[in-house]
């Protein structure tokens, strides 16, 4: 009869001794405790951990670190990792009016730029709403508190693309000390100097909490590596985009076909198994607003590449189009004025992006394996998903009913992408 224990008091380092003692002594977790409670973790990470390479027992004590005052662009390079977890703040359902913003050239046409998106940004909420709310009145049946807060939204959604990406967030990771120790050696070079100061600090706190576990020696020759890599390959950007969406595969219908019975008979929301991943993968390509591709990023069972923001590939539609005219012909003035200005900036292409509006398309490179194509699909799909991201969604599901004809796909395609739903997506007292 198998015997079950809980124990979550110890620190993460001893919670890692803890489990780490079962690979090496044949003795119960009840005589572990009292190990670990007699002697402490400290020399035992020191020597087995970082002394010793065993880098598993390190995934077995998990931190939590809160950031806050950082920019946009930085949260997502916290984010570009794929076994990330944590919540950031929603430009979909909070103001922003008051958010300090990242100015990494700070002078006077640096300020006019950010200042410049933000009185739009401020100014335009209020219209926005009352306009909303003459294109989607209230139903007879809904909650007024409900419709009032999905009005709210639907506002952000919209105006949220005049947040330029230095606009400053927040954020929490959950990571376990071994994924903290390797992200952060990577983002010690990432090309934004915001973020490599994140890193530093962010080290130097684990450093002083977790001595033990963050004492890894240093080489050369691979800090020379990470540095180059990260140089190079950390924003992606490809001027090559002849269209605004493709997509390649190396999965064949032969392979799949072998696995009928799980790609006919899946239920609604209900994912495919893990090995059909074996299978090969699926890649796409597409224009994307970076507000949404802070969306698509969120899904890390695959590959989501970083994409340089730019002007070059033009404000999204999507934005100007929700707006009433009076504002519509205010944005687009507005617009043509910061592309002029951001395209003077003496900096580099990097720094540049602090002053680009949210609502700018950038080129977006996603690969994932079937499973995981599945569940993006369909959970993007839905209407309370941002409605630029639900296009690229619906443009996923049909590229994947053309490539594999038998896929089973329980995706929303409905036009329709108002929904009072997005009232209720708040964290209450219950």
């Amino acid at each position: 009869m198998a015997r079950i224990y809980v124990y979550d008091e110890f620190n993460p380092e001893d919670n890692a001794m803890l489990q780490a003692l079962y690979s090496r002594s044949p003795k119960s977790v009840t005589e572990h405790v009292e190990q670990v409670r007699n002697t402490g973790s400290g020399k035992f990470m020191e020597k087995f951990y970082v002394g010793y390479g065993h880098s598993s027992i390190a995934d077995c004590g998990s931190t939590t670190l809160f950031i806050e005052g950082l920019s946009i662009l930085a949260d997502k390079a916290i984010q570009d990792w794929p076994l990330y977890a944590g919540q950031e703040s929603s430009t979909r359902y909070i103001d922003f009016t008051k958010q300090e913003i990242i100015d990494p050239v700070s002078n006077e046409k640096s300020k006019e730029i950010l200042d410049n998106w933000m009185k739009f940004y401020v100014a335009s909420q209020e219209e926005l709403r009352e306009f909303l709310k003459t294109k989607y009145p209230k139903k007879t049946d809904e909650v007024e508190k409900i419709y009032d807060k999905a009005i709210a939204a639907r506002s952000f959604d919209i105006i949220r693309g005049f947040l330029p990406a230095g606009v400053t967030t927040q954020l929490s990771w959950h990571t376990n000390l071994r994924q903290a120790a390797d992200k952060l050696f990577l983002m010690r070079y990432n090309p934004l100097a915001e973020v490599r100061q994140i890193a530093a600090e962010m080290l130097t706190k684990l450093q002083k909490k977790y001595a033990n576990s963050f004492g890894h020696q240093r080489y050369e020759e691979t800090e020379k590596y990470r540095e180059a890599m990260m140089v190079k390959y950390n924003f992606f950007n490809s001027e090559e985009f002849t269209d605004s969406f493709t997509y390649k595969t190396n999965i064949s219908n032969q392979e799949l076909e072998k696995y009928g019975e799980a790609i006919k008979n899946r239920p609604p929301k209900t994912n495919l198994p893990l090995f059909l991943a074996e299978l090969g993968n699926i890649t796409f390509d597409f224009l994307l607003d970076y507000g949404s591709f802070r969306d698509i990023q969120r899904h890390r069972n695959g590959v989501c590449r970083i994409p340089l923001l730019t002007i070059n590939h033009g404000f999204n539609d999507w934005y100007l189009e929700q707006l009433p005219e009076t504002l519509r012909g205010k944005a687009n003035e507005l617009i043509t004025k910061q592309k002029s200005l951001i395209a003077a900036l003496d900096t580099s292409p990097e720094n540049k992006q602090y002053y680009i509006a949210l609502g700018f398309n950038a080129t977006c490179r996603v690969s994932y394996g079937l499973p995981a194509t599945v569940y993006v699909v369909e959970l993007r799909s839905g209407k309370t998903v941002h409605p630029t991201l639900r296009k690229i969604a619906h443009q996923m599901h049909h590229a994947l009913k053309k490539e594999f004809p038998n896929l089973t796909l329980h995706s929303d395609l409905d036009l329709d992408d108002w929904d009072v739903r997005r009232g209720l997506q708040d964290i209450n007292v219950k």
